[in-house]
């Protein structure tokens, strides 16, 4: 067939290819050739933009439809965009607006709630993902991760119970069993160069808005302070607190509010 289809040439009044010459080049090298019926949206061809929607559209029917026969929930399947390679198990959950790239597999009893996006990531059982959540290339979730909202992880591993529930980023990151990530909190692993890895370990808690300046390790059990930035090591258990002293100034607030009134 390849051999064939390297042979067709367009030459023709309209300066096409034509996938009916191959019958002749398949005939030429003494091959018998049979006529079979086959749906009509199976050989629609393409020759515009929009054809190729309506052809898109019809595969994505297709996708939704085998995923649902095996076992899966899409609460508006219309909605959900799948890759013919997208692995779904038995007992996924798909919200509305759900889009999934390429290299995508989600394990049974997982959740992928609306408006995320999926490429190249493996999410394990009974995880809880979205909504609006960006999982990139690289990123492993283990069995009961949880990525809530306007949470983006990339080329990240995280173990089992590890929470990020709001508004965070996790790059080139390794994340330890039942870890919390609060929210706000950033992986600071490129320097304009190279990319550096974040490694967090088992049981930790980091407060929100924490800047984590890669490469840089956060121990077993340790706690960092909301509104850290962090940019050594952080030994296991301990209390780890980057920021500046708060410095409070009695009744300046009612002297800067009158020096605004005077110069009206």
């Amino acid at each position: 067939m390849l051999r064939w289809l390297r042979a067709v040439r367009p030459d023709n009044a309209k300066g096409e290819y034509y996938l009916t010459d191959l019958v002749a080049l398949a005939r030429e090298d003494g091959v018998q050739v049979a006529a079979v019926e086959a749906p009509a949206e199976e050989v629609a061809g393409i020759n515009s933009r929009a054809e190729l929607a309506a052809a898109e559209a019809v595969v994505q029917s297709w996708l939704r439809t085998a995923a649902m026969d095996a076992g899966v929930t899409m609460i508006d399947p219309g909605s959900v965009f799948l890759c013919a390679d997208t692995q779904l198990a038995p007992d996924v959950t798909i919200g509305p607006n759900v889009v999934f790239g390429p290299g995508v597999s989600v394990a049974s009893g997982a959740e992928i709630r609306a408006f995320s996006h999926l490429v190249g990531c493996s999410i394990g059982p009974n995880c809880q993902i979205g909504p609006f959540a960006r999982l990139r290339p690289g990123t492993v979730l283990a069995e009961d991760v949880h990525i809530g909202n306007f949470v983006e992880v990339k080329a990240a591993a995280l173990a089992a119970g590890v929470k990020a529930s709001h508004l965070t980023y996790l790059g080139d990151a390794e994340i330890g069993a039942r870890t919390n990530i609060g929210a706000g909190t950033i992986t600071c692993n490129y320097d304009g160069a190279a990319k550096h890895r974040t490694r967090i370990g088992a049981d930790a808690f980091i407060g929100s808005d924490v800047a984590l300046v890669a490469p840089v390790v956060v121990g077993d059990g340790a706690i960092v302070a909301a509104g850290s930035v962090i940019t050594e090591d952080v030994e296991a258990d301990a209390l780890a607190v980057a920021r500046g002293r708060q410095v409070q100034k009695p009744g300046r607030a009612a002297a800067m509010r009158a020096a605004r009134k005077d110069r009206r």
